[in-house]
């Protein structure tokens, strides 16, 4: 690999390590302004909404979601052929998604279908990823925890939950993502490959 190349690799792994801290940190922080946020009642898009968390919170969506994609390239350096080239495909896919809930905020048309789409693109990159690195421990906890989002969100819509609001399992898979990105993906810490 060329210094070019290693230092656009280095680059990416960098922009991608930083959208979790940036996106869970715009999250949290518009939690701690906000006057009304319940974690039973409320979901973390209406955070996106109020004058008060609106900026924290989509802001922290959008620069997430553009941090991440040049993860993708990482991703694709750092991961295995053949199957494992769907995963920064999916992954890519699953930060746009997430850059674009907070620019259809809670309540506009386009609202639900990207919301929907980032967090089912969540379990599907980490179900891809876990199924072209099934040999590696990381791979076998990535298909764990992508299936255990997934069946987290069935439970909950079968009316399992903590209250009405969405916020308790928005949080989890949001959390899983960027456990995921940080540790235990193809360019992740834990990674023999960034290692």
């Amino acid at each position: 690999m060329s210094h070019t190349e290693s230092s656009a690799v280095s680059l990416a792994r960098l922009s991608g390590y930083l959208a979790p801290v940036v996106t869970l940190g715009g999250i949290l922080l518009a939690i701690v302004v906000s006057p009304s946020f319940s974690w039973s009642e409320s979901a973390l898009s209406d955070l996106g909404v109020a004058a008060s968390t609106a900026l924290l919170f989509n802001g922290g969506l959008v620069v997430g979601g553009l941090l991440g994609l040049p993860y993708a390239y990482a991703l694709w350096h750092d991961g295995p052929g053949g199957l494992g080239r769907l995963t920064p495909l999916s992954f890519a896919l699953a930060v746009t998604a997430m850059g674009l809930v907070g620019v259809f905020v809670s309540g506009t048309p386009l609202h639900f279908p990207v919301a929907l789409s980032f967090y089912l693109l969540v379990s599907t990159t980490l179900a891809l990823d876990g199924l072209a690195r099934w040999s590696a421990r990381e791979g076998r906890v990535a298909a764990l925890l992508g299936v255990a989002h997934l069946v987290g969100w069935v439970v909950w819509v079968s009316g399992v939950r903590f209250g009405t609001g969405l916020a308790v399992p928005e949080t989890v898979g949001a959390v899983v993502f960027a456990t995921w990105v940080l540790g235990l993906s193809p360019a992740g810490l834990l990674s023999s490959r960034v290692r």
